[in-house]
């Protein structure tokens, strides 16, 4: 792979080629990516969707948005840090072609900010719950007439190809969807696979999968655009983007520093027990005098907070570097920070997460309750969008399908883009919109 490719301003529907050195200096296109998504109605409805504790009231907890920002905001100092590195490598990306070190930040921090658009209401126990319901439940009888890859893309229904639909998928009045250059997008795909072979190899870019069936065509394109490596020609299995490592460190750096915060600021890990841990991973760095100054719990973990994040950025930056040319060859096969010298900090931190907040009575009880309600509203509207297939519609199913907006499409077609179509519906509703409208198919008075 070559970083002139890598870094391609094209986008979905160009007949032109976007060349870096001609772009406006005040409105660039990668920044143009960053308002994209920002001003998308998917992304605001994340300032409703879980992040660790579902339906939290708390002012300090994290949703997906304030999560998302965060991760967006460090992918930045990555995308930076290792830009100006890489020019240094490279002059003549810049000489000739005209990137900037604030390119890299800008498409990784695009990329970052959308890396949780897809997914469902109630964090990860949503996606499980989508799961589950075509797996074992209701949905289990689309198994005899779906192809084996369109039915696993529902027993394992996945955020990042979710994220993907949304990102790229044509409707009428939003063709190409949010039309984001083939830079961002390549960043964006962590897992650049479909949905079979399920974890074909232990390479970290075949841990999940990155498209729908449904997205195939668009997602091959994307990848031959940036030249992206083809890892297995057959199962269309590429290599990831290199930048799509830097928005996975963003992200691991921020769920395993701030939801260990989150949990110390509900109470749910005391505090002096979980304030060693962060000062084992930023020791060598701490002004002990200031610590020693701050009165409140908030304001200690904060400061160490900013300062384990700083040392997990530099971190990563160091390891990117290091292993940039394996990188670029689709040869490295593990996250940045899984061979971080911080690996048992991370570890350990990660696991008193786990124990104290995520597996939490209140974290356990909301997700039983979100598992109910996806159940719920599933059986509604994918057994209306299966009957529009079949052409049996009952009166039930014509008022169900008036409660669908407009851009939702459904026809006797194709039972899968039927049935992906209210997925898709359902995965973009916030918690309380699920709540709330799983209450009302129910006749419960909220």
């Amino acid at each position: 792979m070559n970083w002139e490719q890598l870094l391609s301003l094209k986008r979905q529907g160009d007949t032109n080629k976007r060349l870096r050195k001609e772009q406006d200096e005040t409105r660039l296109g990668f920044e143009v990516d960053y308002d994209r998504i920002i001003f998308s109605s998917e992304f605001r409805s994340l300032q409703d969707k879980t992040q660790v504790v579902p339906l939290s009231k708390t002012d300090f907890v994290h949703t997906r948005l304030t999560h998302s920002l965060e991760v967006s905001v460090v992918g930045r100092s990555l995308g930076r840090q290792v830009g100006l590195l890489l020019l240094n490598k490279y002059p003549h990306l810049q000489n000739i072609h005209g990137y900037q070190a604030n390119d890299f930040g800008a498409i990784v921090a695009a990329a970052a900010l959308a890396h949780d658009i897809g997914n469902p209401p109630f964090g990860h126990s949503g996606e499980k719950a989508i799961g589950a319901y075509f797996k074992k439940g209701e949905g289990k009888t689309l198994k005899s007439v779906l192809t084996e890859k369109q039915y696993q893309d529902l027993c394992d229904f996945e955020g990042n190809a979710n994220g993907f639909k949304i990102l790229t998928e044509s409707r009428e009045g939003r063709e190409g969807g949010l039309r984001l250059s083939y830079a961002t997008l390549g960043a964006f795909m962590k897992y650049p696979k479909a949905s079979l072979p399920k974890k074909p190899t232990k390479h970290i870019a075949d841990k999940k999968y990155g498209f729908f069936q449904s997205e195939e065509a668009s997602f091959v394109a994307i990848a031959q655009e940036l030249g992206l490596k083809l890892r297995d020609a057959k199962n269309n299995l590429f290599a990831r983007h290199p930048l799509a490592f830097l928005v996975e460190a963003a992200d691991d750096i921020c769920y395993t520093i701030i939801d260990f915060e989150d949990g110390i600021n509900l109470g749910l890990i005391e505090e002096e027990y979980a304030l060693e841990y962060l000062i084992k991973l930023v020791k060598g760095t701490i002004n002990t005098d200031k610590y020693s100054a701050l009165q409140t719990t908030e304001d200690r973990v904060s400061y160490l907070r900013a300062l384990a994040i700083g040392t997990l950025i530099n971190e990563a930056v160091s390891i990117f570097m290091e292993n940039e040319k394996a990188i670029l060859n689709g040869e490295f096969d593990t996250g940045l920070l899984d061979i971080s010298s911080y690996k048992a900090q991370i570890k350990d931190i990660i696991d008193i997460s786990i124990k104290n907040v995520y597996e939490s009575e209140e974290v356990i009880n909301k997700e039983i309750a979100g598992y109910k309600v996806l159940d719920g509203l599933l059986s509604t509207y994918v057994g209306a969008a299966i009957n529009v297939y079949s052409g049996d519609i009952s009166t039930y199913d014509k008022l169900v399908l008036k409660t669908l907006p407009k851009t939702v499409s459904l026809s006797n077609d194709a039972l899968y883009d039927n049935v992906m179509a209210v997925c898709l519906f359902i995965s973009k509703l916030s918690d309380s919109n699920a709540m709330a409208l799983f209450h009302r198919l129910n006749g419960i008075s909220i």
